[in-house]
């Protein structure tokens, strides 16, 4: 990490005063106003601030990232020396966010003038700017090529130093307005590469023979169709059958039956009988010996149902869960916390109205629930349970979301949260005015129910028996009462896997 600049504003007054003003990198204001951390768990240094509220942080790898008093933020260098290159070489940066090099040199050094000829008003930049540069061995670079690295460096913000409220778990806006490449095509990119290399004639068992690598070459032949591709669809085809039902098995053999070809027939039939999922995956396939028209419908009909012609089209649990696949955590978590938060706005919004929230999203959130749980992510899956349980109207959906809710709490050691989760979940049991869960006592709800209250009371006696000793008696208390009202089945299935 190149700290050269910044351990000198450290060692000289003169100079940190300096960059303070006119130049708005002030090592006293070194303090932000929220608890703040990045999505990725990534360290995060707060090193400066200025006159705004707004604040530089040093992240893990050196790169600078600053955050503004109204909830932006944005990588503004790839090292402390590379920011303060850009905020002494354009002094106002702010106002040249949205500037690119794109935008050609005689548009660039008009803006960059225009802003420097309003703070000569006030202050004498360029004297300044000439001392400190000269102090901290910065070198002397174009406007163009300071709004260039500005420019990269803000691209570089998402996903890996996208910055959230470290309490409700919301992230923060981009600070520029530049647009970014859709999800899908970052993630679409390894199988485009790996569908051009099939149709070539190359690396069939390896593409095949890799899940990550099929899903995704299928997945681009989704959206790229062409007739000399049926022979590498039916090789992809045979190699994702053996991964039983999924999505792209329904894609591979949906391509393949659009040719309405009768020697298909054959392998798709056997494809069909690998397992039960995967006969009620193709259901409504053709018996054999069917006429083409037939395999062409049914192979339509799927098509239509499942699959689009544009990516942008897909639901955003296709990209994030193909980017997990990849190795890419960051960019499918960026995503689902933009999601979250937009849903979260969504319900807030109707309550401020009175309005009823759209119960459609309970299920998306419960699906969101389970994508943060796949990226290790608790605290983000919690912030998704807790936004759903409100949309969740009956009792015994209720119950479910709590029981959720509370496993979660435990699991990120907010124990004290899912003892109080518990106590509202059994209050929901014991209400008379619902009767959606008055079997709760024969099915495997009261088992899960039970089991968790001795699994959190066993968490809590771990954690710490003394300041949470009223929680373990509690919680005990009523995992034994509860497990004493459970049918003789019941109990003797959750007496066992306690055991």
């Amino acid at each position: 990490m190149t700290d050269h600049a910044l351990r000198l504003l450290r060692e000289n007054p003169r100079l940190a005063e300096l960059a303070a003003f006119p130049f708005g990198f002030d090592l006293d204001r070194a303090e932000h106003a929220e608890a703040v951390r990045l999505a990725s768990g990534g360290p995060l240094e707060p090193i400066a601030g200025d006159d705004t509220g707004g604040t530089y942080f040093v992240c893990g790898d050196g790169s600078v990232l600053y955050a503004d008093s109204e909830g932006s933020a944005g990588v503004i260098g790839d090292s402390v020396d590379e920011a303060l290159e850009v905020l002494v070489g354009l002094p106002g940066w702010h106002d040249h966010l949205g500037l690119a090099p794109a935008d050609g040199e005689e548009r660039i050094l008009a803006a960059v003038a225009r802003t420097e000829e309003d703070i000569r008003e006030y202050c004498a930049i360029d004297d300044d700017r000439t001392e400190l540069r000269a102090g901290l061995g910065l070198p002397e670079r174009s406007p163009t090529r300071l709004v260039g690295l500005l420019h990269a460096a803000l691209l570089r913000t998402e996903p890996d130093f996208l910055l959230l409220n470290a309490e409700e778990g919301g992230a923060h806006d981009l600070l520029d307005p530049h647009p970014r490449p859709p999800l899908w095509e970052t993630v679409l990119a390894r199988g485009r590469a790996d569908l051009a290399l099939l149709r070539a004639g190359a690396a069939w068992d390896e593409v095949a023979g890799d899940r990550t690598r099929r899903a995704l070459a299928l997945r681009a032949a989704q959206f790229d169709r062409r007739e000399g591709d049926l022979p590498l669809l039916r090789h992809l085809l045979r190699h994702e059958a053996e991964a039983s039902m999924t999505d792209e098995l329904r894609l591979a053999a949906a391509l393949v039956g659009l040719r309405g070809l009768p020697e298909d027939l054959p392998l798709l039939l056997e494809v069909r009988e690998s397992d039960f999922d995967t006969w009620c995956g193709l259901g409504g396939m053709p018996e054999p010996g069917a006429e083409p028209a037939g395999l062409l419908r049914w192979a339509r009909d799927l098509d239509d149902s499942f699959f689009g012609a544009d990516p942008a089209d897909e639901p955003l649990s296709t990209w994030t869960g193909l980017a997990r696949d990849q190795g890419l955590a960051e960019l499918a978590r960026a995503a689902l916390i933009r999601e979250l938060d937009d849903i979260g706005l969504r319900v807030y919004s109707a309550e401020r109205d009175g309005g009823a929230p759209d119960r459609l999203l309970a299920g998306r959130l419960s699906s969101l629930v389970h994508e943060f749980e796949q990226l290790g992510d608790t605290f983000q899956a919690l912030r998704a349970q807790r936004l759903c349980l409100p949309l969740r109207t009956t009792a015994h959906d209720r119950v479910s979301a709590l029981l959720r809710l509370a496993r979660l709490e435990r699991e990120e050691g907010r124990l004290g949260r899912a003892a109080d989760t518990l106590a509202a979940l059994r209050d929901t049991l014991a209400d008379p005015a619902d009767d959606t869960t008055a079997r709760w006592r024969d099915t495997n709800l009261g088992v899960y129910v039970v089991q968790e209250h001795h699994a959190l009371a066993g968490a809590a006696a771990d954690a710490d028996g003394a300041s949470l000793a009223h929680e373990v008696q509690e919680v005990t208390a009523a995992a034994a009462e509860l497990l004493a009202s459970l049918s003789a089945a019941g109990r003797a299935f959750a007496e066992r896997s306690r055991a």
